[in-house]
């Protein structure tokens, strides 16, 4: 009996959208996972909510090209498909969607992603072109995958703000918020955090918890824009980094706010030249 549970759960590979049709071909509340691979526990916990609350489980890795607006960015980007795999298969992942950039991108997508202008903030600003491609991508892989939940990080919450909108205008699916998953010094993970080393990694952990206790701070205070510069300016002086953006912004509309309730912090920064974002 145990043999024959092992042979039914085994995690099947799909490299072409017909593999995909077929494998889920009648499924119902399927849950997608979508990610560029060098899985973490961040991924990990947003497969396992998946797994917990789908019938089905589809994890696609996929280094999407679009979404790079520097092409160093995407060479460097790092790729362990070999211990993805393993990691999939340890969780018991029913599907893992692996395609090729054809499969993609081999049809027209009708459903045009075009940031507005109030859109233009925080990494759209500084990345041009980026959420068009990741909403691209997302808008393809959704309809590819019919997913009844799509399960996102709430670290990339420019991110998920601007596809949940996306996705479930044109979409049946639901995009579910998950909570973002920290290492032992509070700093969010990241695939890119493979890129950092051990040294850099413990700064990143002091300038997360000075920002978290910066928010506690602001609880009890009017927010100002020349408070948020001397915040900025402190961080770059202290740390030696490169701030790119320090906003407080409400997290139903991301509208700059004076007010730290119902409202979060979004931090972006350069740790020698590798780029850094999260929010508080």
């Amino acid at each position: 009996m145990f043999y024959l549970l092992k042979y039914f759960i085994q995690m099947k590979i799909l490299l072409r959208n017909s593999d995909l049709n077929e494998a889920i071909l009648g499924s119902t509340n399927v849950g997608f996972v979508p990610t560029m691979g060098s899985l973490h526990k961040g991924h990990i916990s947003l497969i396992k909510k998946s797994l917990i609350n789908c019938n089905k489980t589809i994890v696609s890795i996929f280094v999407n090209p679009t979404q790079f607006n520097n092409k160093k960015d995407y060479k460097k980007y790092p790729r362990n498909i070999k211990k993805d795999l393993k990691i999939l298969k340890r969780l018991k992942v029913n599907f893992v969607y692996k395609p090729d950039k054809n499969e993609i991108y081999n049809f027209k997508n009708k459903i045009k992603a075009k940031l507005s202008k109030k859109d233009k903030i925080l990494c759209a600003k500084y990345r041009k072109g980026h959420f068009e491609g990741v909403i691209d991508v997302m808008t393809r892989l959704t309809k590819i995958v019919n997913p009844s939940k799509i399960f996102m990080g709430e670290k990339d919450f420019q991110q998920l703000f601007l596809v949940k909108n996306h996705i479930e205008s044109n979409f049946k699916s639901k995009v579910i918020l998950c909570k973002t998953v920290r290492d032992k010094n509070k700093v969010a993970l990241s695939s890119r955090n493979l890129l950092l080393s051990k040294k850099d990694l413990i700064k990143a952990g002091k300038i997360t918890k000075e920002l978290f206790l910066f928010k506690k701070k602001l609880s009890k205070k009017n927010i100002t824009k020349n408070l948020i510069l001397i915040k900025k300016n402190k961080l770059e002086k202290l740390y030696n980094i490169n701030v790119e953006y320090l906003e407080i912004r409400n997290k139903k509309n991301l509208q700059l706010s004076n007010k730290i309730k119902d409202s979060k912090i979004f931090f972006a920064y350069y740790l020698k030249n590798i780029r850094l974002i999260d929010n508080f």
